[in-house]
């Protein structure tokens, strides 16, 4: 009923939450399911990832940029949070309060999303579970390679598909 992706996205969301994995899980699924589609609602939860995960770095300009992104697009795709399982009033007023801690400079807290539909909340916390995590707990702070875990990773594979892509754009210029 639900894809792996998300139930795993879900999983790392909740449990270890390492938004880092939980954007690289959404971003594989949704270029092979919607690729191309900047306003599709995978988008918005990557968006939302990446914003977590720049609060809990203290980015707050960069937290609040994107989840202003991501609140765009989810917005456009509030049939699909429904789909999705998740309680989209309750889900748009824990963005609101992202965004005014943010502009308040608060300190980064780990958040719930409003799963509605029971069956789903049952399979996120056995992911949870089978990865060894402890659904609801608090982000570890203390652990770096989790809250700088894009400086710590290789980005060799990266780099060359950049400068792939920069040759190609010059040569047909």
């Amino acid at each position: 009923m639900y894809p792996s992706e998300y139930i795993h996205f879900l999983a790392h969301f909740h449990g270890d939450r390492d938004y880092f994995e939980c954007h690289e899980l959404l971003e594989d699924y949704w270029k092979k399911t919607d690729p191309k589609n900047k306003d599709s609602v995978w988008v918005g939860f990557i968006l939302l990832s990446v914003s977590a995960y720049h609060h809990r770095r203290s980015n707050f300009s960069g937290a609040e940029r994107t989840l202003r992104k991501a609140i765009m697009i989810l917005k456009l795709q509030s049939d699909s949070l429904t789909k999705l399982g998740l309680n989209k009033v309750d889900f748009y007023h824990l963005l609101n309060r992202q965004i005014s801690a943010l502009q308040k400079g608060e300190s980064y807290r780990s958040i719930s999303l409003p799963i509605c539909d029971p069956a789903l909340l049952e399979f996120a916390k056995k992911a949870c579970e089978q990865k060894g995590f402890i659904w609801g707990n608090e982000s570890d702070l203390t652990n770096n390679s989790l809250v700088h875990r894009h400086k710590l990773r290789d980005r060799s594979s990266i780099i060359e598909e950049r400068t792939r892509s920069l040759k190609t754009r010059k040569s047909s210029e």
